[in-house]
């Protein structure tokens, strides 16, 4: 068996094993769903893991990958945006959102400016999915409390095979639209004459 093949399998048996083990954060509110969520960028591509959790305990896996050229953040925020999508076709109105970037988090709660054009795009973005939701929260957990997340997004970095009862996308080109900045106009010098 090629070696690049066990290490997929390894992958994704550890996926399973992780994905089982993920348990809801304590203050829980029995009526949300909790959404996991993270990027994942290495020398071989890009990918983004989403788990949800239902009131009942129910998990739901999605794995996005990232066929364009992207950064951390954006892979966090691909992931991030996804999953609001995703929840939003499931009629998901009441969400616990944990993601382990720091600075996603702090953008999209207000406490931190996007200053980044692309970032702001992203984050403008999430201010159109919000409306669709009732209750709405963005948490920052330690990366050893998004595991299952972490895992799903490698599979989707490293183009691994994926586990059944994973749900698998790729995504050819970034999820929002760069506006177009106005050609420059020449300075006018004046003539002389």
């Amino acid at each position: 068996m090629p070696r690049s093949t066990i290490k997929s399998q390894a992958l994704a048996d550890f996926v399973a094993k992780c994905t089982e083990i993920q348990d809801p954060p304590p203050d829980t509110r029995s009526e949300h769903w909790i959404m996991y969520f993270e990027g994942s960028l290495n020398h071989d591509g890009a990918g983004t893991g989403v788990l949800f959790i239902a009131p009942k305990g129910e998990q739901l896996k999605y794995v996005l990958q990232l066929l364009f050229k992207a950064t951390n953040n954006a892979a966090e925020y691909e992931a991030l945006i996804h999953g609001l999508r995703i929840a939003v076709t499931l009629s998901i109105k009441r969400l616990l959102a944990y993601g382990d970037s720091k600075v996603v988090i702090q953008q999209v709660n207000k406490d931190w400016e996007c200053i980044k054009e692309k970032m702001d795009a992203y984050c403008r973005e999430i201010r159109k999915l919000e409306t669709k939701f009732y209750g709405l929260e963005f948490h920052h957990v330690p990366r050893d409390d998004n595991v299952a997340a972490d895992a799903l997004s490698k599979l989707g970095s490293k183009s691994s095979i994926i586990p059944p009862g994973v749900f698998v996308q790729a995504l050819s080109s970034p999820m929002v639209k760069m506006e177009e900045e106005p050609p420059t106009k020449p300075d006018l010098v004046p003539a002389t004459g």
